[in-house]
């Protein structure tokens, strides 16, 4: 049995391991997207150092996924809360995006209609519907893409957890949540652009999305925004409420026993991954160039979850490295080997099941010097997050 003292020391270290990995992660982004964005403005296109437009919009979409991931693992990681259903938060955002950057399309579209987007003129649509009015206005556009998601996260949250479901069955209602908003939107009578979804964006805030300029302010903000959520989650569990979450993740019973109402604390926080979620969304779809109802699949929140476990659930910063190892070798390997990257990803996750349950970063905390090592879990509030 720990002593007290050792207790509060090894927590202690801990909490400064976690501090030292925040500001570790926030300078290698601050470093990384300079080095690439200066590459990309100032270094002319035949040098061997010139990092293409291209390049910049794919590491882009994979700090988009690394955030989306991060959401999973605020989630997960600290909470046990295995959601299968991110991918619907994260598509909701990505259409309040979209449906700001086609109504910035007017008149320019292929059938030239000023206030319809081509496919409702396409359907024979007379007017613009209700949902779409004020979505020109790109507060107001990124306003509904945070408020439509939180909403969604609050209300099935709010009956979820107040009905103490728990386990398989909370992870089987969330992949059934998203399978149902994919069915939803694939039908053309809802005003979402259907099976095609919406595409052939022109301009972001008068702005031509074409721009080199604009793919690398995009980038910027992205990074921006995941070094913000970054930070803004390892504040969160490194606080009382955090504590509360880590308790509840070990021991639901016992918290509640004390006297907590552990729901409340499950709801406000899967309500914040949500906006996560969303927020990734948002900042995917001007860079990728298109949302559909594709993005609501389900598979897409499994695979999201392969990359948080794959970097080290309950971590924070496990969720960016699973992500972008993941990310890069589909790029590589659907190109070497389109046929079998599933059975590849499928390998993988296996592999880190068996051989590494804690993930990168659980590796990592096992070969880094003792001195610094702390509790050897990776942040605060992590020890037992494979339990």
């Amino acid at each position: 049995m720990m002593s007290g003292n050792a207790l509060l020391e090894r927590g202690g270290m801990g909490a400064t391991f976690a501090a030292t990995t925040t500001r570790w992660v926030v300078g290698i982004l601050f470093v990384l997207t300079l080095l690439a964005s200066m590459a990309n403005l100032l270094i002319p296109q035949d040098s061997a150092l010139h990092v293409s437009t291209y390049t910049i919009t794919l590491l882009g979409k994979y700090l988009c996924y690394a955030l989306l991931a991060l959401a999973v693992d605020v989630v997960w990681g600290y909470c046990g809360v295995l959601s299968l259903g991110h991918a619907a938060f994260f598509a909701l955002g990505g259409y309040g995006m979209g449906m700001y950057l086609m109504r910035q399309i007017g008149d320019r579209g292929v059938y030239g209609n000023p206030e319809l987007p081509d496919f409702m003129v396409f359907l024979n649509w007379d007017a613009l519907p209700w949902y779409w009015f004020g979505m020109d206005q790109f507060w107001f556009a990124m306003l509904m893409a945070l408020l439509v998601p939180g909403l969604l996260a609050f209300v099935f949250g709010w009956l979820a957890f107040r009905s103490r479901v728990t386990g398989v069955y909370l992870s089987i209602m969330t992949q059934a949540l998203t399978y149902a908003l994919m069915l939803a939107f694939f039908r053309n009578e809802m005003g979402f652009g259907g099976n095609n979804g919406l595409t052939d964006f022109k301009d972001i805030l008068g702005f031509s999305l074409q721009s080199d300029n604009v793919r690398v302010v995009l980038f910027a903000t992205t990074a921006f925004m995941l070094a913000a959520a970054y930070v803004a989650s390892h504040f969160i569990m490194s606080s009382r409420f955090g504590r509360v979450i880590v308790s509840i993740r070990d021991s639901e019973a016992r918290t509640r026993f004390m006297g907590y109402r552990t729901e409340n604390y499950k709801v406000w926080l899967f309500v914040y991954s949500a906006l996560l979620a969303a927020v990734a969304g948002a900042l995917y779809v001007p860079q990728v160039g298109i949302i559909n109802p594709g993005e609501f699949s389900p598979i897409n929140s499994i695979e999201v979850v392969v990359w948080v476990a794959l970097g080290g659930r309950g971590t924070l910063y496990g969720a960016i490295i699973g992500a972008i190892l993941v990310n890069y070798a589909k790029t590589r390997f659907t190109a070497i080997l389109p046929d079998g990257w599933l059975f590849a990803l499928g390998a993988l996750f296996v592999l880190v099941t068996l051989f590494l349950p804690k993930g990168i970063a659980g590796l990592l905390a096992k070969i880094k010097p003792a001195k610094g090592s702390g509790n050897g879990d990776g942040g605060v509030a992590a020890e037992g997050a494979s339990s």
